[in-house]
C-alpha cells in the first residue's frame, strides 16, 4: 500500500511538472512559441521588453509581422545593437524572419518585443496578453508572464529601464 501511495504521489508531481513546463508553450501553424515573459516595470515607466523563443518547424520561412496588446498603445519587434560603443534600438522593418527549421530567440541585447506607451506598468505575477501575427501561420494569443524587475535575464544590455540618450530613430 505504501508503494502505491508513493507511486501515485510521484505521478501527480510528474503531471504537475509537465503542465507547468508546457503552460507557456504555444503552437500556431509551423511556429512553436516558447516561454513568453517580461519583467515588472518601475512605477511611471512607459516601455517594457518582451522575450520569447520562436521555432519554425516547417519547411518554409515565416515572418512575425505584427504584435498587439491592450496593455500598450504600440507594440513592435526591435533590435538592439552596440556599434562603436553606442547602443541603438530600432524597429525591425518588414517583420522578423523565422527561418525554416530554426529558432529565433527574442532576448535582452538583441531582438525583443517593445511594449510602448504602457498606461499601467507591468507587475510581477500578472500576465500580459498579446496577439502575435505571422505571415503564414496566422494569429495567436499569447500571455507573457511578468517576472521580477531584476529577473534572471536582467542586465545592462536590456536598456528598457533607462532609455535616456538612446537612439530610437526609425530605420533608414
Amino acid at each position: 500500500m505504501k508503494k502505491l501511495i508513493i507511486l501515485i504521489t510521484g505521478l501527480i508531481f510528474a503531471g504537475l511538472f509537465a503542465a507547468i513546463a508546457s503552460a507557456n508553450d504555444i503552437k500556431v501553424g509551423a511556429i512553436d512559441i516558447g516561454h513568453p515573459r517580461t519583467r515588472a516595470m518601475v512605477p511611471g515607466a512607459k516601455v517594457g521588453g518582451g522575450y520569447l523563443n520562436l521555432t519554425n518547424t516547417g519547411s518554409a520561412d515565416d515572418r512575425l509581422v505584427s504584435i498587439t496588446s491592450d496593455r500598450a498603445a504600440k507594440t513592435e519587434v526591435h533590435q538592439m545593437s552596440v556599434n562603436n560603443g553606442v547602443m541603438t534600438m530600432r524597429p525591425v522593418a518588414g517583420g522578423l524572419v523565422i527561418p525554416a527549421g530554426q529558432t529565433v530567440e527574442l532576448k535582452p541585447g538583441g531582438f525583443h518585443i517593445m511594449f510602448m506607451d504602457v498606461a499601467q506598468p507591468f507587475k510581477q505575477g500578472e500576465t500580459i496578453k498579446a496577439t502575435l501575427t505571422f505571415e503564414k501561420a496566422g494569429s495567436v494569443d499569447v500571455e507573457f508572464t511578468v517576472g521580477s524587475a531584476g529577473g534572471a535575464n536582467a542586465s545592462a544590455k536590456d536598456g528598457h529601464s533607462d532609455m535616456g540618450g538612446m537612439d530610437m530613430s526609425k530605420p533608414q
